[in-house]
């Protein structure tokens, strides 16, 4: 039970990691990326509100809800074969929102739910949007412990689309850094982006 959770252990932030956050499978089945990032994300808000809602003074203003999110949410960078401009463009906290997935469009709908729930109600928000992350245990469904395992194992190694989508690669332990900082410093209604500044074709 969320509310017991909440109670019992009386959090000063609430950072809210789960997603569903596979492209591939939120084409394939987009009804859970929409039950986890879009359901479970306004159950963790309407009981994070209530919780805040009666905490003290003190507590209360020092309380945070710290949502994760993805780069994903602002589309796709153009290729430098399409626009010759494309190494100057980066995303930034005030780019648009163009997702083109339903995994990238279901987290589009939790980070304006998030939005929201501080505009309407006052929760003590932020909001950080990654690029992608590699690291140690990643899921192998992933690109690059899946191309590492299909080499290993000498299968084909999966080309998406064209294979000229440009990503930039933060790795994992540099992100946790970073989500620390954001929720113990971050100005709260923010959002800020966190990357790696090392987009690669």
């Amino acid at each position: 039970d969320r509310a017991r959770v909440l109670n019992q252990y009386q959090p000063d932030i609430i950072m809210h990691l789960a997603a569903e956050s596979h492209v591939d499978r939120s084409i394939d089945g987009p009804g859970d990326f929409i039950q986890t990032n879009i359901v479970g994300t306004f159950n963790l808000l309407e009981q994070s509100k209530v919780f805040w809602d009666g905490l003290k003074k003190n507590k209360k203003d020092t309380f945070r809800f710290h949502h994760v999110s993805t780069d994903e949410v602002y589309g796709e960078l153009p290729h430098p074969d399409a626009d010759p401009q494309a190494k100057l463009y980066k995303f930034n906290e005030n780019t648009a929102y163009e997702p083109s997935s339903p995994y990238s469009a279901s987290k589009a709908s939790s980070d304006h739910l998030v939005r929201a729930w501080h505009r309407t109600f006052g929760l003590p928000i932020v909001i950080t949007n990654c690029s992608n992350n590699y690291g140690p245990y990643q899921f192998p469904e992933k690109l690059i412990p899946l191309t590492i395992s299909n080499a290993l194992h000498k299968e084909p190694i999966p080309i998406y689309g064209s294979g000229n989508q440009i990503r930039d690669w933060l790795f994992v332990e540099d992100h946790a850094r970073a989500l620390c900082l954001v929720a113990m410093e971050g100005y709260i209604g923010e959002t800020y982006n966190i990357g790696g500044d090392s987009e690669v074709e």
